[in-house]
């Protein structure tokens, strides 16, 4: 009996290399498959008198949140709201937050909606689109942070 190895076919961006115009966004498949505590991580992002109310497996509450800019009214789980409370806090964001922290909490304060190396730059006005590319376009995936895939 012969084996065969098949390779399973990526989306074309994941083939191709990024640009500075690539835009990237939360993989949160990728927590999945590769069996990592999404939980613990989003948890990590609340200030620390947040940070209690959240840890154990108690279930959390929904809360009706109406976006601000959309009024559209969304079902959130109060770790959710939490965070959407915390994203607007001044501190979230500061010159001091790792690379990879920072512009993972872009991607939670815009709702992860996908940006390019040049547009987080604008979030994160020390750190250069160039440096944001080669970090996020590296072999290594950080917090699940990858180049959405071509539809």
């Amino acid at each position: 009996m012969r084996l065969t190895l098949t390779s399973v076919p990526r989306p074309p961006s994941s083939r191709l290399k990024p640009t500075l115009e690539t835009k990237f966004h939360i993989d949160y498949d990728w927590w999945r498959r590769e069996n990592r505590d999404l939980k613990a991580y989003l948890i990590s992002h609340l200030p620390p008198e947040k940070r209690a109310q959240f840890e154990g497996n108690a279930p959390q509450e929904l809360i009706d949140w109406i976006d601000p800019e959309t009024a559209e009214v969304r079902r959130l789980d109060a770790l959710q709201h939490a965070i959407a409370q915390a994203a607007n806090d001044p501190n979230f964001l500061s010159e001091h937050t790792p690379l990879v922290d920072a512009v993972f909490r872009v991607f939670l304060a815009n709702g992860n909606k996908p940006l390019s190396a040049e547009e987080l730059s604008r979030y994160l006005p020390r750190r250069s689109p160039q440096l944001i590319l080669r970090t996020l376009s590296s072999p290594t995936v950080y917090k699940g942070i990858r180049p959405v895939a071509d539809e």
